[in-house]
């Protein structure tokens, strides 16, 4: 049997020294050396609860749907008005928790921590205290720093509009990649938690009344696959008019082109279509529900990590800028793509 003893008292948070060895044999016995391994402890960091508070706040960050972006010391060599794995938190509103030793330094690490934020990259920065004069505010430091900024995201929401074959395939594929799936239709026998057990959120209304409770924000992505043009158009109608990231829909470009210039005669701004993925997907020969749903999962990916060279985008909008009038040729040319069945 292995017994603990503390030395320095009982506090755990004052422990310097944690003794493991046999239990004595005797009221009188001494734990003997070779029995007993003694091993040094770190004293109790004053900054723990700091760090722990920026945990947390990351936590309220992304349940929250903000960004934030985290700087951590990640090496150290000389003096520095800080320590190793110090932290700060810059949050989207430009506040902070925490902080990494204050001065210049930090000033440059928030203007840094806004850009990545903004580019969703993570980056290294290294300060030499001792060789740039700006640093030199009267402190006797001059080490040197690195410093890893990485940024705080809200997780990815996707909205599937229609809850037919391809939207069932796309909630297993999407999810996989790491999206919150919510899966919307106005049919209760398709829109259930039996097809669709782990989404974060099944809808099954009328779309207009569902679009009402849904406030897609920055990182919200929406794939709309309806069983009609008609449903497709007024989701796009919404769609196209929220914070959403990313909007794609379903359908041949012919369907594409005539939804296009429905919405656009209402009064709608070309211009709000610039972001439309339709038809939907990258371009690789899906034809198979499961096929199309690794095409749209792909492009759904490519946009979130800021894909930068260049895909195959089946999407009309890609090819034609949304001001441009489309011409006849583009639906005599025009390739029917996939669309569910149901």
């Amino acid at each position: 049997m292995i017994r603990y003893r503390l030395e320095g008292g009982v506090n755990p948070l004052k422990l310097k020294r944690l003794v493991i060895g046999n239990p004595p044999t005797g009221a009188s016995a001494q734990f003997s050396k070779s029995r007993i391994g003694a091993f040094d402890l770190p004293l109790r960091n004053p900054n723990n609860q700091a760090q722990m508070d920026i945990y947390e706040e990351i936590v309220k960050l992304r349940q929250e749907g903000r960004r934030g972006a985290v700087a951590t010391i990640v090496n150290v060599r000389g003096s520095i008005p800080s320590f190793k794995t110090a932290k700060m938190l810059v949050r989207d509103d430009g506040s902070i928790v925490g902080t990494i030793g204050g001065g210049c330094v930090e000033a440059e690490v928030w203007q840094a921590a806004r850009e990545v934020m903004e580019s969703e990259k993570p980056r290294t920065l290294t300060f030499n205290l001792n060789q740039d004069p700006k640093y030199d505010a009267g402190l006797v430091c001059g080490g040197t720093l690195d410093i890893f900024l990485e940024p705080v995201l809200p997780p990815a929401s996707l909205y599937v509009f229609g809850a037919g074959h391809v939207a069932a395939s796309l909630y297993r594929t999407a999810r996989d990649a790491g999206f919150d799936v919510s899966v919307i239709d106005d049919r209760e026998t398709y829109a259930n938690r039996e097809r669709f057990p782990e989404a974060k959120e099944v809808i099954a209304e009328d779309f207009n009344r569902a679009m009402e409770s849904i406030s897609p924000n920055e990182s919200s992505y929406i794939v709309i696959v309806t069983r009609g043009h008609r449903d497709d158009m007024r989701v796009l109608r919404w769609a196209v008019q929220t914070q959403a990231r990313y909007v794609g829909m379903i359908g041949s470009k012919r369907k594409t082109i005539a939804i296009f210039r429905e919405l656009t005669k209402e009064g709608l701004s070309p211009q709000l279509f610039e972001r439309v993925h339709a038809p939907v997907g990258l371009d690789i020969g899906a034809v198979t529900p499961e096929e199309i749903a690794v095409s749209i999962t792909a492009e759904l990916i490519a946009v979130r990590r800021h894909a930068e060279r260049a895909l195959p985008h089946m999407s009309w909008f890609k090819a034609h800028p949304p001001s441009e009038e489309p011409t006849g040729s583009d639906f005599t040319d025009a390739a029917e793509a996939r669309e569910e069945s149901e």
